[in-house]
């Protein structure tokens, strides 16, 4: 029996902000791939190397977990006031399927630097020193991301001394804007879906919880810490390594989709994992991260522990960070209410791996909040570039 060659595609390796994935530019996949479909999602599984019954992914390029199984692709945008846009997929790793229903925030930290490299963005717009500005249509949610990508001798200026809690290394600094965030790009697009800064969410077999559900960066929600049983300053493997505390999490998670619209019951959670997001908020707490560091209670506003993919982020999701600066900046709201209450227009918040600052200016107007943006700053690199080989795609 014979077996066809496999397959190569131009594709680059990047590490965006927490996160790390594969990036493509859309006209150099396969055509078959250039347009949402089966194929395209068949493709990308097995770049990634899922779905794998043993949750390693060692047959692909993902590193097994919600901040490593991750995929984008870049076009050209014909959007007027856009130089490109951005469609982020975000693999299962033990099942078939790619959820498109949410953007990745750390990712698009990479964004603007990939889009240079690849000469998606105008040459008459990129400067030989300085920040070239990339304005970002976020094709998943619909929204604007303005990316400030600094550039020395004509090349996008990778290296520098910013460092980002959660990632080993420093590099430069790359400052995000996210335009405008309330998710609004399908059903329950409200910035608070069920129109409260807190409602009451009843789990069936599991209890009542206060919970503030907010629609910004990406759907999520938020929950006390304490309600829960935990102080907030938990680290990956007293939460990940408790399949009973997974398991209500999920149950929480799908019982708040169905409450902010996003599914009709709570069976269609399985298939859309990516959104919306769960977290669990407390006041600030001294406290030990990840690595070793000793976060003190008075550097940080509030703690924030978010799950990803069924599991304790080992960070901060990006996207998840703009709904909690949102959330913090409106009072009334749990985030708000854990970091002190009152106005805010930045918080600091501490995560498993150290702390982050988000800003966010919230406004009411004829009784609605809003939020004109959110800004915080990522990094990214470049981690290889070239070509990725896959086995020809049966449909």
């Amino acid at each position: 029996m014979s077996f066809p060659h496999q397959i190569r595609i131009p594709a680059s390796y990047i590490r965006g902000g927490t996160s790390k994935g594969v990036f493509f530019a859309l006209e150099d996949l396969p055509a078959e791939a250039q347009q949402p479909g089966v194929y395209r999602d068949k493709l990308l599984l097995r770049v990634i190397g899922s779905p794998d019954p043993y949750q390693k992914q060692i047959d692909g390029m993902g590193g097994a977990t919600s901040s490593t199984s991750k995929t984008v692709i870049l076009s050209r945008s014909s959007r007027s006031g856009f130089d490109v846009d951005y469609l982020f997929g975000q693999v299962s790793i033990d099942s078939a399927f790619v959820d498109w229903s949410g953007n990745c925030g750390n990712l698009s930290a990479a964004v603007g630097g990939f889009a240079i490299t690849k000469g998606l963005i105008d040459s008459d717009k990129v400067p030989q020193d300085g920040i070239c500005r990339v304005n970002i249509w976020q094709a998943n949610i619909g929204k604007a991301i303005v990316a400030h990508v600094p550039m020395r001798g004509g090349v996008v200026q990778e290296t520098g001394d910013f460092e980002l809690d959660g990632v080993t290394f420093p590099a430069a600094e790359v400052q995000l804007e996210f335009m405008d965030p309330a998710d609004d790009a399908e059903d329950g697009g409200a910035l608070f879906p069920t129109g409260n800064q807190v409602d009451e969410l009843d789990v069936p077999g599991i209890g009542r919880f206060a919970v503030t559900m907010i629609n910004a960066g990406i759907p999520t929600v938020f929950l006390y810490a304490s309600d829960l049983g935990y102080s907030g300053t938990e680290l990956q493997d007293a939460i990940n390594n408790n399949t009973d505390a997974l398991l209500r999490f999920e149950q929480i998670r799908a019982a708040a989709a169905v409450k902010m619209g996003l599914i009709k019951s709570v069976e269609e959670a399985a298939a859309r994992q990516h959104t919306p997001k769960i977290a669990f908020v407390a006041p600030p707490a001294d406290y030990t991260t990840s690595s070793g560091r000793r976060v003190l209670a008075g550097e940080i506003d509030l703690l924030v522990r978010a799950l990803s993919m069924g599991k304790l982020h080992h960070a901060m999701m990006g996207t998840a960070a703009v709904a909690i600066g949102t959330a913090a900046a409106i009072p009334g709201t749990l985030v708000n209410s854990a970091a002190g209450g009152g106005d805010r227009e930045s918080v600091v918040f501490g995560h498993p791996s150290g702390t982050l600052r988000v800003g966010a200016r919230a406004e009411q107007r004829d009784g609605q909040w809003t939020v004109a943006k959110a800004i915080m700053s990522r990094s990214a690199r470049t981690l290889m570039d070239g070509w990725v080989h896959v086995p020809s795609v049966d449909l």
